[in-house]
């Protein structure tokens, strides 16, 4: 396989939203986005529709409590036969590992002292099972978001809280996506291409001193496992990350122009969270160009748009597939080596409050694909949209084909 992130080109990507949180408990649902979207069913035509879009990539995750439903058992009967439409459709898969979700009989989820040791087995799996094939990947999804949900609101598995729960997570997510990274590295050699991925937080508002500390701990996973965190853990586990870090070939930003830019207040001191969010405010390009632009500046590889939509009308997403892909083409030009823009995701999806809801599962449905999925007699149909023929057009425009000088 050629290396993708190096030729110089615009590589256009869709997703398959694929977060998983499987544990329950009382007044909590689990959340599997393929259950929930029935892509275990129609993942055969979903592959399919994203392909005939005229996407290169798909940015498409492992539902690692399905392939490992027990510790030390494997069931990759499922993954075989989508590894294998993949090759069918010439689709280049970039596998996200761990998008939020650990499998149910690991006690504490990432709490978890061997929680490190567990997803590096999983991840060299996978790439030792796929290796023929597959060779770009994601360790971690948004690992900020993560530490968040789980180490500082409480909010999914494991509950913890505060800013020692919060230690806690970036320190084992860190840990184990140091050594996940490191384990397919040795499978896969130079031909690995690890797309880390961050979602892009921005803060305004008058509370400086908050503001100043959630900027401060935007990147926190990210500058850990790369070796540029110097205080704020014990000298012996910062010396760890300096000895073993390990850097992105691509680094990912996820962008939600209407969700990305948060408004933090005085009258937030507790400092928000997503069970109970704070305002936002549309930055629309400036904020996407801001954050790919001090990507690149920050971590010196090229970068990638991973994630973006509006959820919205038809009308209003096609405004922000426009405009996005315009603000790309411009930070091309200006000579930021932006080398993927990502469409997420290629049908709708269903909101994470789903999980404390009692209602059906339409209630919480996101209009943000290019396909809408409409539901009849327990089938979620996938319903084409003008968007998918502006997609398409976009992914075959003549700037996007051709080489930078």
């Amino acid at each position: 396989m050629t290396a993708w992130h190096l030729d110089g080109r615009l590589h256009f990507a869709l997703g398959v939203e694929d977060t998983f949180v499987p544990q329950q408990r009382p007044g909590e649902r689990a959340i599997d986005e393929y259950e929930l979207t029935q892509h275990y069913e129609f993942w055969s035509s979903d592959l399919g529709l994203a392909s005939s879009a005229g996407a290169e990539l798909l940015r498409w995750g492992v539902p690692w409590h399905r392939v490992n439903p027990a510790e030390g058992a494997w069931d990759w009967s499922w993954l075989d036969r989508v590894m294998d439409r993949f090759a069918e459709l010439g689709l280049r898969p970039v596998v996200d590992l761990l998008h939020y979700g650990t499998p149910l009989w690991l006690d504490g989820q990432f709490a978890h002292p061997d929680y490190p040791s567990h997803v590096a087995e999983y991840s060299a799996r996978v790439a030792e099972r796929y290796a023929d094939r597959v060779t770009d990947y994601t360790p971690v999804n948004e690992p900020m978001i993560h530490a968040l949900f789980s180490g500082e609101y409480a909010y999914w598995p494991p509950y913890l809280s505060g800013p020692s729960g919060l230690r806690t997570m970036v320190r084992q997510l860190a840990r184990g996506f140091v050594l996940a990274q490191r384990a397919m590295r040795d499978v896969l050699g130079e031909r690995g291409v690890f797309v880390h991925v961050d979602a892009g937080m921005r803060y305004d508002g008058d509370d400086a001193a908050l503001i100043s500390r959630l900027r401060r701990q935007v990147h926190l996973v990210e500058d850990l496992v790369t070796g540029r965190v110097t205080d704020g853990f014990s000298d012996a586990e910062l010396a760890w990350f300096a000895d073993h870090a390990v850097q992105p070939d691509v680094m990912g930003v996820n962008y939600y122009p209407r969700h990305s830019t948060e408004i933090v207040t005085a009258a937030d001191p507790h400092g928000g969270g997503f069970a109970d969010p704070r305002p936002t405010r549309d930055d629309g390009v400036l904020g996407l160009e801001e954050l790919l632009r001090n990507a690149w500046e920050r971590y010196g590889v090229p970068v990638a748009l991973t994630e973006t939509c509006v959820t919205g009308s038809v009308a209003e997403r096609a405004a922000w597939l426009d405009a996005s892909v315009e603000a790309v083409h411009g930070l091309r030009a200006s000579g930021v080596p932006v080398v993927a823009y990502t469409w997420w995701p290629v049908f709708d999806m269903y909101e994470w409050t789903y999980r404390h809801s009692t209602e059906p599962r339409e209630a919480h449905r996101l209009t943000m694909g290019l396909w809408e999925l409409s539901e009849r007699d327990g089938v979620l149909y996938r319903v084409p949209t003008p968007l998918v023929d502006r997609f398409r057009a976009h992914a075959h425009d003549p700037r996007t084909t051709t080489k930078e000088n």
